[in-house]
């Protein structure tokens, strides 16, 4: 069963937030002590041994959402057989969705294939963390397949040579089986990691900090045997003898940032509300003590005289799969490229380290938004606009900061003009780049002609695009600007 509230989903957990969600997990707590959390606002359970105690997995979802609303909280559950499955449902549910057993993969099947977005692990702290299951669906919907019905009906084989290890990992989900196979078998030796705090350590940071470090030293252990753990228990102990317990699940894709983030949130929701906020928490202080005994001694308590110890505990180790790399590396930012990144930033400036995010736009140069390393932000113009005018085919692997000025003649050696109607005065024969030695042009495409902002007078600028291959192989974007030839790119 998966309980989520659509408010505590939405972005990373504030401090208020992240004391709600402590609130929301032990309640749910009070009906299941194995409780695992999936993502902020979001949290999974094995359903069948307390659904036989509350009289049926539908009246135990009730239960369940009752309670929480009594936090001021709106929540929903799903029910399926597998995390894939109940994640989908508790989405969809109006505000409990049950999938009898056995009937999962024709609840899937009429999925449209953006689901798969889901497949991806949320909250990493890395940017562009889901963009691999945001990919596969937009190209399984070039392709036709809309549904995951379609999507599971391909041969796992085909799957596996056409779209690589996400793909086949989708198509497990497509067909309503765990992403990993259930061979989880005790650690054959403690493989927790711990740290100590003397004298008590009042403030989350420092903690945090060390929590990044504890969890490299839990994986690093893991995978020294060749394992992974689906999830990981953080267990903080304070000074006046409180501790905090919570399970996140791993599955094997939480980086050690993201375990760090995890920390963060579960120790913000053992922090003291401001005056402001005691108000609307003593609602769920009330709504902790009905839901049960073991959620009554959770919610509402706020831990005091600092941190003594932090432990992270490994929980359902199996064996590691390996994840396959993309062509050109890693599909995702790696803890020691973040850590050199955020070491640079520090010494140069938060503008220092940054990244490219594609997004539309007519020309080339638009298409790419520079954005600081660490910030969550959109491309400068949206993707999905239709964006008439640009430039079709592959894109161009060298964009140029600013046109460079280049020379274009003919065989006789006069340069090549464009009119007013976009007629070419003579085949381009020749290009001169400043910098490099002139080249035969041995093939060219154009012109396209773009006109852009005419209703502003002051912005305004019609231009006429070119593509020039060249006899040393490469080939050129290049425009026509005010009588001018620009080079804006290099294939």
């Amino acid at each position: 069963m998966v309980v989520t509230c659509p408010e505590l989903t939405a972005g990373e957990p504030g401090p208020r937030a992240a004391r709600l969600l402590d609130r929301m997990v032990a309640t749910v707590t009070g009906f299941c002590p194995e409780v695992a959390v999936v993502e902020p606002g979001t949290c999974a359970f094995a359903a069948r041994g307390p659904a036989r105690y509350f009289g049926g997995e539908t009246a135990l979802a009730a239960k369940i959402i009752a309670a929480v609303a009594d936090l001021g909280v709106p929540a929903r559950a799903g029910v399926a057989d597998g995390l894939f499955a109940a994640l989908l449902a508790a989405r969809c549910a109006d505000p409990v969705l049950l999938v009898p057993a056995g009937e999962t993969p024709g609840f899937l099947a009429a999925q449209p294939v953006r689901v798969l977005a889901c497949q991806d692990q949320p909250g990493q702290g890395q940017p562009g963390r889901d963009q691999p299951g945001r990919d596969l669906a937009a190209l399984l919907n070039r392709l036709g397949l809309a549904t995951l019905g379609d999507f599971a009906a391909l041969p796992a084989r085909d799957v596996a040579s056409r779209f690589g290890d996400a793909g086949e990992r989708a198509h497990r989900l497509a067909r309503g089986l765990d992403s990993r196979p259930p061979a989880m078998r005790p650690p054959l030796a403690d493989l927790s990691v711990a740290r100590e705090f003397d004298p008590p350590e009042p403030r989350a940071e420092p903690v945090v900090f060390a929590a990044k470090a504890l969890a490299e030293r839990l994986h690093a252990g893991l995978a020294a045997r060749g394992l992974t753990c689906v999830r990981v228990q953080v267990l903080a102990t304070w000074a006046d003898g409180q501790q905090s317990s919570r399970w996140w699940r791993h599955d094997g894709l939480l980086s050690a940032a993201g375990v760090a983030d995890r920390v963060r949130w579960q120790l913000d929701g053992r922090s003291a509300p401001s005056a402001g906020e005691r108000a609307s928490e003593r609602a769920g202080e009330r709504a902790g003590e009905r839901a049960g005994d073991h959620a009554g001694d959770h919610a509402g308590e706020h831990a005091s005289g600092g941190i003594t110890a932090l432990r992270l505990v490994p929980d359902q180790v199996i064996r590691a799969a390996g994840q396959q790399l993309a062509l050109w590396g890693e599909a995702v930012v790696t803890d020691r490229v973040a850590h050199a990144a955020m070491r640079v930033q520090a010494m140069l400036g938060h503008e220092a380290v940054l990244r490219p995010v594609l997004g539309g736009g007519r020309n080339v140069h638009d298409q790419v938004t520079a954005i600081p390393f660490g910030e969550k932000a959109e491309p400068g113009l949206a993707a999905d606009r239709p964006w008439p005018g640009r430039v079709i085919g592959p894109a161009p692997g060298l964009v140029f900061p600013a046109g460079r000025a280049a020379e274009v003649t003919d065989d006789a050696g006069r340069p090549v003009t464009v009119s007013g109607r976009c007629a070419v005065s003579a085949a381009p024969a020749r290009l001169a780049v400043p910098g490099e030695p002139p080249r035969r042009v041995t093939g060219w495409a154009g012109p396209w002609p773009l006109s852009e902002r005419w209703w502003d007078a002051a912005a305004a600028r019609r231009r006429a695009r070119f593509q020039l291959a060249t006899d040393d192989g490469r080939a050129w974007l290049a425009v026509v600007q005010d009588g001018r030839w620009l080079v804006e790119a290099a294939y």
